[in-house]
């Protein structure tokens, strides 16, 4: 089995070796499978590999079923089906499915449109643009954000369904869905009485107790690309997402666009950013980062502070240099 590391994003991710008190009686398993676009990583303590084999197994397919369910690069899961059904009134949804949807609108509301499902035309537009090294054409771009916006999807809790009022939407969890499948990978392994567990679903964190000994799992957290690491949180019973543009970005006439897109003006961020954020869950955690990498420091550490049970550290890069911020609750929120 493969020595377990994470460094994903703007995060490294150490986790903390079985102290000499650590008890005899639990053993520290650890493995890794590709889904969601990314390496899903486990760590677990267990007091025996059946044990931990088959909590690890079923944490696995509970996120290739999520996977299945809420990718918008499948034509075949249930998001692309419900934006293929968009102005043609409530489509029935999953219970998976609702929830999150639940959840995106929420932080829409809370980010004023920062953190945006709806924003699929545009992520369409800005991936081939990535492809083909070239701006999206503006018609593109005007057309696209006429189907994006909160007031266009409509949610029904009584019947668990969801309305895309234009037809032509498209819903993008990119998101939120990460930090969602590690949330339910955890309470899958707790279901499987695993108590001490860290799940990585690329940079979507989400730890449970600690290992034995220790007071929390040791996460590095890293700025901009390039900068010295600025620090270390021990993560116990809490998520932490990181949100950047190390690896998703192109450069187009000189000006580098990363791959997270402002709802609000249909236009892929630009200057280099690195967003850490804790909060309880995985899903409240990636869907603050992209909210908060779109919102800037400001208004987006404004937006922590609302949040309990959250904090964040905010590095961009200016022209004199790259700038640190932190919310009042960094690196561990109450």
């Amino acid at each position: 089995m493969d020595r377990f590391r994470v460094l994903v994003a703007a995060i490294g991710l150490i986790a903390a070796a079985t102290s000499p008190s650590a008890s005899p009686e639990l053993s520290r398993f650890e493995y890794q499978h590709p889904h969601m676009g990314t390496l899903v990583r486990i760590t677990l303590y267990a007091p025996s590999a059946a044990a931990a084999d088959r909590a690890a197994h079923a944490a696995f397919e509970r996120v290739r079923a999520l996977d299945a369910a809420l990718s918008d690069y499948r034509d075949s899961s249930e998001l692309m089906g419900v934006s293929r059904l968009s102005g043609r009134g409530p489509v029935a949804v999953s219970a998976d499915l609702f929830r999150v949807l639940d959840a995106s609108v929420h932080m829409t509301r809370a980010s004023g449109g920062a953190f945006d499902i709806t924003v699929g035309p545009l992520s369409v537009l800005w991936r081939h643009a990535r492809r083909a090294g070239e701006m999206p054409e503006s018609p593109d771009l005007a057309a696209a954000r006429a189907l994006v916006g909160s007031d266009t999807i409509v949610l029904d809790r009584h019947r668990r369904t969801v309305t895309l009022l234009k037809a032509g939407m498209q819903l993008d969890l990119g998101g939120i869905a990460k930090g969602f499948a590690a949330d339910e990978a955890a309470s899958s392994l707790a279901q499987r009485g695993i108590a001490r567990a860290l799940i990585a679903v690329g940079g979507d964190i989400v730890a449970t107790a600690p290992p034995p000994g220790q007071k929390g799992w040791r996460v590095a957290v890293a700025a901009i690309e390039g900068a010295p690491p600025a620090g270390f949180i021990d993560l116990r019973n809490a998520a932490v997402s990181t949100s950047g543009d190390a690896e998703q970005f192109v450069v187009i006439s000189g000006r580098r666009f990363s791959h997270i897109i402002d709802p609000r003006t249909g236009t892929a961020l630009t200057g280099r950013r690195s967003v850490t954020i804790v909060a309880r869950n995985g899903t409240n955690s990636d869907a603050l980062a992209t909210a908060v990498s779109v919102m800037g420091a400001r208004d987006g550490l404004a937006l922590v502070e609302s949040t309990p049970g959250a904090a964040a550290r905010v590095s961009e890069e200016t022209g004199g240099g790259i700038r640190s911020y932190q919310s009042s609750r960094w690196p561990a929120p109450r």
